[in-house]
């Protein structure tokens, strides 16, 4: 990880404008479980609704489509990466730093809330609040991979990674069985099952496949937009 690298990657990323729409999904959520602690609902269905399906299911993957993108594709887009490009770094090392800048965005930005909001709405019991955090921190990071893999391969990264994100991630891959076992949010969900009590959470896809699938996922991701990065010269309108 270089240090010099992730600086700048962050001030970029949580500058201007981008940091007001990042801190919009951590309030809106916050927000909402406020309001509905209270409600006549039975808490643990509330909790369900609110922490897995909009939070894991929308929140979650749009956090980390503008982190996972935000830390290289405007930088792509406007030209700037080429004196990143012109530094004496392994691609590899530029494209695991900006990583690891997108993935510990993204936790604070989604698996802190969703654990706040949890306790809001369940307290700590049968372990469902830290149950939804877990889930959040492995969806969370394989999104960040994905879409910064996304930010390297097309200049229309956002539209692409916000149409996966609202049609697989949260209508395909909630409700089509069979596309299940290839969505993040239900690998995520998978390891909120293993860590709540027995029977709290029901997860379709099991925690072995997750666990493998969640891996693939990751490096195979960060490994393929290291080759493309390092496709990428000085002066390449890619």
């Amino acid at each position: 990880m270089n240090t010099t690298v992730a600086r700048l990657t962050a001030r970029g990323l949580f500058g201007r404008r981008r940091v007001l729409l990042l801190l919009a999904v951590p309030v809106l959520l916050l927000g909402i479980a406020v309001l509905t602690r209270n409600s006549n609902l039975d808490s643990l269905d509330l909790v369900h609704k609110v922490l897995g399906t909009l939070a894991l299911g929308t929140l979650v993957p749009i956090t980390g489509l503008v982190v996972g993108t935000g830390v290289i594709a405007t930088e792509i887009e406007d030209g700037s990466i080429v004196y990143l490009l012109a530094k004496p770094l392994p691609r590899w090392k530029i494209v695991t730093t900006k990583l690891a800048v997108a993935v510990g965005s993204t936790w604070l930005l989604s698996a802190v809330p969703v654990y706040v909001a949890g306790l809001l709405l369940y307290g700590t019991g049968d372990r469902v609040a830290l149950g939804y955090t877990v889930g959040a921190l492995a969806s969370g990071a394989a999104y960040s991979a994905v879409f910064l893999l996304l930010g390297v391969l097309t200049r229309h990264a956002v539209i692409a990674g916000l149409a996966y994100a609202l049609i697989w991630e949260s209508l395909i891959g909630s409700y089509v069985e069979g596309a299940q076992t290839l969505s993040v949010q239900q690998w995520g969900l998978s390891l909120t099952e293993a860590v709540a009590a027995d029977g709290t959470v029901i997860a379709p896809v099991g925690l072995g496949t997750a666990l493998w699938l969640l891996v693939i996922v990751g490096a195979g991701a960060t490994a393929y937009a290291s080759v493309k990065l390092a496709g990428l010269t000085l002066g390449s309108e890619e």
